[in-house]
């Protein structure tokens, strides 16, 4: 589609050059000598950019260019000037325009600008639409579960979204936390802001602080240009920190920062830089215990809870299994690209009598996998793939999970009971190290 251009020039034979340059490059333009008469235009005109001298008589561009922000923010306005006036360049600049121009224009200049202004529409449309499809997915009436325990987290979760506090979200692993966090953003104020999630014990402790920060170039090795971190990307919105309880005290202390202050130094930098992003964040862990330990640090776990959801377990919920389990074959089917199969009674029976030690996503897992299986029919006790733990142990073999516990405690035992040795006779980091002590038991 052809860009559309409203030119906004008082001199007569500057606009008529411009107006035919950018016919020539297959831009739709409409062209008009005073700010006035763009303003009656804009409506019928309806364009993708508005080119705007600054020194005009009556209006300039400047007083131009905020009514259209005013009237049609999704317009961009792009600025010419043939003097040397920084001042008003920057008070421009600080209007919302997107770009400014010194005349003479120079083509290579402009056809530059143009296409960013299209490129930034684009992205700004996809961004748009992927708001406009999660807000969807994630707003109140949507979510699955009538369990007493989620309606009131379906409460305090309406009660969050409205105002900008931080949040805590806790519960075992694979119950929902990421999906509450995205539910409160997107049922908030601020839902067409960026949702930002980072998952900490993904990325390994020396890049947290940079992944979250930034960085300048030349801070360490590696860094050869500047990066923006993750609370600059997440802008207004909301940063999501999940599994925020395995992070260090010294990264505890820089977030602790943030918090309170609103300011973040990205790693090498001088100058602190601003956030206005909301943070929420999700732990399974039992943060009283560590803050007791001393392994999280007091001040940040009081920072980070202002308000606190828990979500319960899938076994404390088995009531909303059959919903469960119907929602998530439904979703598998549409992104698999298959016919929806129907859920036999046996096999719903098999799904309430396991007992779900990964959750709400050990089901959506096996029932994704189900549908594969049942080729669009019926799902069935075999398709769900329930019983191979049992029968793996009836021949003789013994379960992953039980490896793992005999693998640690042999560690455990090498080492003395050195948590910093057996973590290093695993190979694992000392967050995954305790992680499964707390799973398995320390012997």
């Amino acid at each position: 589609m052809r860009q559309r251009l409203l030119l906004v020039e008082d001199d007569t034979a500057v606009r008529r050059s411009i107006a035919e340059t950018l016919a020539d490059e297959g831009v739709d333009v409409h062209a008009v000598e005073s700010g006035e008469q763009a303003l009656a235009r804009l409506a019928e005109v309806d364009p993708d950019v508005v080119l705007s001298d600054i020194r005009m008589g009556g209006m300039d561009g400047v007083e131009l260019l905020k009514l259209v922000r005013e009237r049609a923010p999704r317009i961009d306005v792009v600025l010419m000037t043939a003097f040397d006036d920084m001042p008003t360049v920057v008070r421009a600049m600080r209007e919302g325009a997107f770009d400014f121009l010194v005349k003479p224009l120079k083509l290579q200049e402009l056809r530059a600008v143009l296409a960013r202004v299209a490129s930034d529409r684009i992205a700004r449309e996809r961004f748009q639409r992927a708001v406009e499809t999660e807000a969807g997915e994630y707003r109140l009436d949507a979510l699955v579960g009538r369990n007493a325990h989620m309606l009131a987290v379906y409460k305090r979760l309406g009660q969050v979204a409205a105002s900008r506090v931080n949040a805590l979200i806790r519960g075992e692993t694979g119950t929902g936390k990421g999906m509450v966090a995205r539910a409160i953003h997107f049922n908030s104020p601020w839902a067409a802001e960026p949702f930002v999630g980072v998952n900490c014990t993904a990325i390994p402790e020396t890049l947290l602080e940079s992944e979250l920060f930034g960085h300048v170039r030349g801070s360490f090795t590696g860094a050869i240009a500047d990066r923006r971190g993750r609370f600059t990307l997440a802008g207004k919105g909301t940063i999501f920190l999940d599994e925020v309880g395995d992070t260090t005290p010294e990264f505890q202390a820089k977030l602790l920062r943030v918090l309170e202050d609103g300011e973040f130094y990205p790693v090498g930098a001088e100058r602190a830089e601003r956030t206005a992003a909301r943070v929420m964040a999700a732990t399974h862990r039992d943060l009283e215990r560590r803050v007791a330990d001393g392994l999280f640090r007091e001040d940040l776990y009081y920072r980070l809870r202002v308000v606190e959801i828990v979500l319960p377990a899938l076994r404390e919920r088995s009531d909303d299994i059959p919903a469960l389990a119907r929602h998530f074959v439904r979703k598998a089917s549409q992104d698999q690209h298959r016919t929806e199969p129907a859920i036999s009674d046996s096999a719903m029976d098999a799904l309430h009598a396991h007992d779900w030690p990964g959750n709400v996503r050990e089901l959506e897992n096996c029932l994704s996998r189900a549908v594969v299986l049942a080729s669009g029919a019926v799902i069935r006790p075999e398709h769900l793939g329930l019983n191979d733990r049992s029968a793996a142990a009836s021949e003789g073999f013994p379960t992953l999970e039980a490896m793992e516990a005999a693998h640690l405690h042999r560690a455990l035992a090498a080492s003395g009971g050195n948590r910093t040795r057996a973590a290093e006779i695993l190979g694992v980091s000392k967050p995954r190290l305790y992680r499964m002590i707390e799973k398995h038991g320390p012997a």
